[in-house]
């Protein structure tokens, strides 16, 4: 019952169902568990499924030369995907891994494209998703161009304070765009009383 109430919370931000198009919505879901560090999809590979995490702490990256570039965190209650290959089929250009053990809802994309078969109001939920997690993507895109490294810091310690203790510092500071030393110093700037 749990899972069914956390999924209705969910979409209630985007349509309303009754009882009868939750119960076929959830029916979709795969349940499944994993461990820290575990690999939910590595580069290469086609993504198979769209992820709403329920408990933990999950990253999307890619290699760039040694490195890796975090471009997306997601926590309880939020989606992670490599989308463009679970919409297109092909090879995924992203990794996701968990930093935590997590507990996710999967849907594939078949199931996806029968719950907009099943119900116009599905298909809808579906859209005002995908714009919602399209405007995420632009926002977070911009200010990471247009702020400096002492802006995109604040901003992110307001809206993701949390993350701090949940996240290696290395993997917040590749998804600020800047170096782990530059990451440390701000943090420490931050904590000194003015």
């Amino acid at each position: 019952m749990e899972l069914i109430d956390t999924v209705r919370s969910y979409v209630s931000n985007y349509v309303c169902l009754n009882d009868r198009e939750l119960a076929y919505l959830t029916g979709m879901f795969e349940l499944r568990q994993t461990k820290k560090k575990q690999l939910l999809i590595a580069e290469g590979q086609v993504e198979r499924y769209l992820n709403f995490i329920i408990r933990g702490i999950a990253r999307k990256f890619f290699h760039r030369r040694k490195e890796e570039m975090v471009t997306q965190f997601a926590s309880e209650n939020e989606l992670i995907c490599c989308y463009d290959s679970f919409l297109s089929g092909e090879p995924s250009t992203y990794s996701v891994d968990c930093i935590e053990p997590c507990t996710l809802l999967s849907i594939t994309r078949e199931s996806v494209e029968l719950l907009y078969e099943y119900s116009p109001k599905m298909e809808r939920m579906g859209r005002l998703i995908a714009t919602q997690q399209f405007l995420s993507r632009e926002n977070f895109e911009y200010d990471r161009i247009r702020l400096s490294s002492p802006e995109r810091f604040l901003n992110f310690m307001r809206n993701n304070a949390d993350l701090l203790q949940r996240v290696p510092q290395k993997y917040l500071a590749s998804y600020l765009n800047m170096k782990p030393e530059t990451f440390s110093r701000l943090k420490h700037l931050l904590k000194q009383p003015s």
